[in-house]
């Protein structure tokens, strides 16, 4: 047990229950940003996009070890990602027998947008904080997407 942790002194509970807020509003943000994004996009679909976007390029199964799915529904995610012009295939460089997902021009110009309107979102939710106040966020934030359970 940590210092400061005690079963039954609410500290944990506080915790618990303002990640569950954080948790729902970050699902309908993610939501909303999908649908700004193309309004017939799959949530799921959008997180490749993310993902892509954050990795540079990927093979399915790394993207569905990566979100915990299976592999024929990131095939079948991709496939439209493709069809639309969001996402290409190219040949793995390490094993020609593989393929590899990037997005194109086009899907990586979306995504900027659709990113530029939510951190605008955020800014102008975060005006009246102080610089500190923010800063100090992104810290402890950092530190508990770090943590294992």
């Amino acid at each position: 047990m940590q210092p400061g942790i005690e079963p039954d002194n609410g500290l944990l509970s506080a915790v618990e229950q303002e990640l569950t807020v954080l948790l729902r509003r970050a699902r309908g943000a993610y939501h909303r940003a999908a649908k700004e994004f193309d309004p017939d996009m799959d949530p799921a679909a959008y997180g490749l996009l993310l993902r892509l976007d954050e990795v540079g390029s990927c093979r399915v199964t790394d993207l569905a070890a990566f979100f915990g799915i299976g592999k024929p529904t990131v095939s079948r995610q991709l496939q439209m990602l493709e069809q639309s012009g969001l996402v290409r295939r190219h040949a793995d460089a390490e094993d020609a027998r593989a393929v590899r997902f990037a997005l194109t021009e086009a899907g990586a110009g979306r995504l900027a947008a659709v990113r530029r309107a939510r951190r605008e979102r955020l800014r102008a939710g975060l005006a009246v904080w102080p610089a500190e106040d923010i800063a100090e966020l992104g810290r402890l934030l950092a530190r508990f997407n770090a943590t294992e359970f």
